[in-house]
């Protein structure tokens, strides 16, 4: 190796367990949380078929797939990581730099992914919050 890059032992793959693991678990309170609400979003519109929900029903299809998708990205990242340490275990330095280079790699994807289902979401709420705003001016109105 030269003296520019570092030597990657079996605790540095290691040092991402937690993390790796409190990522995964946010992800799938997301995940949860969306189920629910299309859960509840369902009922509702078999109840009054309001046209607005299907819209939001189709904003909720977006999120749940980017959820999927940055899950997909963690996973993998998380088991690249373990074969690099296994890897390591067994002495193939170079292709678990490889594996471990992938999976910090799938890892920032599964980020940026977060990011953009998060993006989604505000603009969800900014949609909720213009319509209660009209709501509330209307009943203003009345009065």
């Amino acid at each position: 190796m030269n003296s520019n890059s570092m030597e990657l032992t079996l605790t540095t793959p290691a040092l991402l367990f937690p993390a790796i693991s409190l990522l995964l678990l946010a992800y799938t309170n997301r995940f949860l949380g969306l189920a629910s609400l299309i859960r509840s979003l369902k009922t509702q519109y078999q109840e009054n078929r309001e046209p607005n929900l299907l819209g939001q029903m189709s904003n909720l299809r977006k999120r749940i797939l980017q959820v999927r998708n940055m899950q997909g990205c963690g996973i993998i990242g998380f088991l690249m990581c373990v074969l690099s340490m296994w890897l390591l275990y067994n002495g193939q330095q170079k292709i678990a730099e490889y594996a471990f280079g992938l999976s910090l790699l799938l890892l920032m994807i599964s980020l940026f992914i977060s990011f953009r289902e998060t993006q989604i979401s505000v603009k969800a709420l900014e949609i909720e919050l213009s319509d209660l705003e009209e709501a509330i001016k209307e009943d203003k109105k009345k009065k």
